[in-house]
């Protein structure tokens, strides 16, 4: 946390702040976000986040942000890859292997299908 010694610093921390969530939430902007509690570690969570962004890498994919959260609360369903472009709603995907991961990056990332066969309804 930066030090705050004046007003103007203050306006600066904001303005920082409030970049950084329109960057996040920018239309068009693709997020992938991976469950990587315990239960999703063990069933292979490292392994699809190894993959998916191997993938990106190999296809200089662009745009797309790839980041870890903890436990998601669907242990039988593990590992689990959620995605979500630009302010559209959150897709839940579920048991996704390294070959699954990459059809999801394929169908919904690249083409903007849902891939309803391994869609979880939260």
């Amino acid at each position: 946390m930066p030090t705050i010694n004046s007003l103007d610093d203050l306006k600066k921390v904001r303005e920082e702040a409030l970049r950084k969530r329109d960057l996040k939430s920018a239309s068009g902007q693709k997020q992938i976000i991976i469950g990587m509690g315990t239960c999703g570690i063990a069933a292979g969570a490292r392994e699809t986040m190894k993959a998916i962004l191997e993938k990106i890498e190999r296809e200089n994919l662009t745009g797309i942000s790839v980041t870890q959260t903890g436990c998601i609360g669907l242990c039988e369903m593990e590992p689990i890859v959620q995605v979500q472009v630009g302010d559209s709603q959150r897709i839940t995907y579920g048991k996704v292997t390294n070959e699954i991961a990459a059809q999801i990056i394929d169908k919904h990332i690249q083409g903007g299908e849902i891939f309803k066969e391994y869609m979880i309804n939260l």
